[in-house]
């Protein structure tokens, strides 16, 4: 169910409360470029966007704005409100608050100017930094309150206080504190019109830290609402899964109030991703309605804090290891029968030439009567070289007579998908017995109820797979999987778990493969992040190669595994110092082949060192056509020239033992 909160008025628009999920985009032209960002602000608005952000860096920028605010209402648009993204400068906001609508102060370096200094704070220097905080940031919230206006509190993990940093961490718990401070100065004037975010480049401390500010929030009687945003997430299918994982996470929580899907692109584009995604909420929302309340028991995971679930050590064969060391493995279905084992070799020969930065670890087939297995051997003769494991989904026409009676060699490894109910104990042994006999795994399909009540048989039985392919009748996909590792948790049932994205899961019924990347994303994304899924297949999408790559796209998005180059590449704002979209192209062309490394492609210093904490490299807006190159958090190059830049960050990665060679293209038969 949804989170109440207040309602909050941005102009003449609601948040929060019984309000929709309110769609939110930003600017990407030079704020004082006056028409330019106009224009923008329309194009946005006819997209969708219910509410536009544009950066006011310094006075003359947040001067502007009251020549925006004019041309775009008399554009037709008095109705679509205005915010001022604010960073460093506390004058550049009072000026701002007198045109628009909203102002949003990032808490890490309003008023603070971060220098990465290791200090330690008594108290009373602590309380010190706290009074100082209050003097800057008290005239702001007494001039809202005169005014009428809306403050976001937006912490950005990357861009924490030293104050903070110092006494918190790199942390969820410092992000929801270095907010708390700012919430409890305004609450101090009696101002409460406040909207709240939490943004993180990395979804796990993303969710983590909006599940403790609600908590947190809760606690303190700030039942404000919240803004959701994956931050720095970059451009095209990694970006919009980044932001499926991370803000769906939070939507399917009952989290958020209004949303921005933070792009690499121009930001018209952003508009119907988020759209998608609040939609899906809200379906999820309205559905949830229907479902009997019950008193809920203490869940076994730990919203707060990211830990994975340890599961039995097993094979999914020889290169394959399952522990919870390792990262999920990807089982890729076919739609074909089984009777059509050359079509399913043909795409599966057709894939591989496909896949680059993965690859098919496990097929997944399904026996539907006893006559399919005959099939079943043709096809392991074929994919035997560039299969790890056959997956089979057995029927329930198919007798174990005939899957004792089986050929179980050792060409690969073997796994038995069966579902079963609370009914099916005598079943469920036989598939034990058999599965132990011929060294297979065996999948339980079965819900969180089964489970417990076939917990005393599946104890101890070390071949055991755990997955859920039909919804429970009283949830929805990730509630489902949940109840699910919980109840493994609870009974001390450490098979792994399979996280299964079928459309019998999906919220609404929609076509196109963009859409099913933003559902499985949804769907299996949450659920990586609380700590559970060993395997993933996407079952939504029917091509071979783009159902396995979606599966470690996911899995790279929800950071289980790494598989190509990660880009931490913010989105371009009027702040941005090199066409952000172009650079972010040319690196990506240049360094996509090294596997394993970070890179991040930052527009300006506001969106520096701290914004790319989890990155090996960045590539930095220093000064107009000046770029500075960081290892890690480190500046190690000044002022390079922008057309030398690209050559220079090569040279960094090279220096540093993290480059190879791009392999050479295969030669295209005619």
């Amino acid at each position: 169910m949804r989170r109440p909160t207040s309602e909050v008025k941005v102009g003449n628009v609601g948040v929060g409360g019984n309000n929709p999920i309110r769609v939110q985009s930003m600017t990407t032209s030079l704020t004082q470029d006056v028409d330019a960002t106009v224009k923008q602000c329309i194009r946005l608005a006819e997209a969708g966007c219910e509410i536009v952000r544009i950066t006011a860096p310094n006075k003359s920028a947040a001067q502007a704005l009251g020549d925006i605010r004019k041309q775009f209402s008399a554009a037709g648009f008095d109705d679509t409100p205005l915010v001022a993204d604010i960073h460093f400068l506390p004058s550049a906001a009072m000026t701002a608050i007198e045109h628009v609508e909203k102002i949003r102060v990032n808490p890490g370096n309003y008023a603070d100017k971060k220098k990465f200094a290791v200090l330690e704070y008594t108290d009373a220097e602590y309380e010190a930094e706290l009074q100082r905080l209050y003097d800057a940031f008290s005239p702001l919230v007494i001039r809202a309150k005169e005014l009428g206006r809306t403050l976001r509190i937006g912490t950005n993990h990357g861009s924490l206080s030293d104050r903070i940093m110092n006494r918190y961490g790199d942390s969820p718990e410092g992000m929801v504190e270095s907010a708390l401070e700012f919430m409890r100065i305004a609450d101090s004037h009696g101002f409460r019109d406040i909207i709240v975010s939490m943004k993180a480049s990395n979804t796990k401390v993303m969710i983590e830290a909006y599940r403790l500010a609600a908590a947190r929030m809760d606690d303190a009687g700030f039942n404000y609402p919240l803004h959701l945003g994956v931050t720095e997430a970059g451009d095209g299918e990694d970006a919009r899964i980044k932001s499926a994982i991370g803000i769906g996470s939070l939507l399917y929580d009952g989290l958020g109030d209004t949303i921005r899907v933070s792009l690499t692109e121009d930001p018209w584009y952003e508009v119907p991703v988020a759209t998608d995604l609040a939609n899906r909420a809200h379906a999820l929302w309205k559905q949830s309605e229907s479902f009997a309340q019950q008193e809920r028991e203490k869940e076994a995971v730990d919203p707060y804090h990211y830990v994975r679930r340890d599961v039995t050590e097993l094979s999914f064969g020889s290169e394959c290891p399952i522990n919870h060391l390792e990262p999920p493995r990807v089982i890729t279905p076919t739609t074909h029968p089984l009777s059509a084992h050359a079509e399913i070799t043909k795409d599966l020969v057709a894939a591989h030439k496909t896949l680059k930065d993965a690859r098919i670890e496990g097929l997944m087939v399904k026996a539907q009567t006893d006559l399919d297995l005959t099939h079943l051997l043709s096809l392991q003769k074929t994919v035997a070289p560039s299969i790890k494991s056959l997956v089979l989904e057995v029927g329930d026409e198919v007798s174990t007579a005939a899957l004792e009676a089986f050929d179980w060699n050792d060409r690969c490894r073997w796994m038995l998908v069966k579902k079963f109910t609370e009914a099916d104990g005598e079943s469920l042994a036989q598939f034990l017995s058999l599965t132990a006999e011929h060294g297979l795994l065996l999948a339980v399909d079965a819900d969180a109820h089964t489970i417990s009540a076939l917990a005393d048989k599946l104890a101890g039985q070390g071949q055991v797979i755990f997955t859920l392919s039909t919804p429970d009748a009283t949830t929805h996909a990730v509630g489902a999987y949940r109840a699910l590792g919980d109840v493994l948790l609870k009974k001390g049932l450490r098979g792994p778990l399979w996280l299964r994205v079928r459309s019998e899961f999906s919220i609404l019924d929609e076509a196109g493969f963009g859409r099913a990347l933003l559902e499985a994303a949804m769907q299996a994304g949450p659920i990586f992040c609380d700590g559970l899924g060993d395997f993933i297949s996407v079952e939504t999408v029917h091509d071979l190669a783009r159902a396995t790559n979606l599966s470690y796209n996911i899995l790279q998005g929800a950071r289980m595994r790494t598989v190509k180059t990660e880009y931490v590449a913010c989105p371009s704002c009027g702040r941005t110092l090199f066409n952000l979209q172009e650079v972010t192209g040319k690196i990506k062309e240049r360094t996509g082949h090294l596997k394993g490394v970070t890179i991040a492609v930052m527009g300006c210093i506001v969106n520096g060192p701290g914004e790319m904490a989890d990155a090996d490299f960045g590539y930095v807006g220093g000064a107009p056509a000046k770029i500075n190159l960081y290892v890690g958090k480190e500046c190690v190059k000044v002022g390079i020239p922008e057309a030398e830049a690209l050559d220079r960050l090569e040279d960094l990665i090279r220096e540093h033992g993290k480059w190879v060679e791009p392999a050479e293209a295969e030669p295209v038969e005619a």
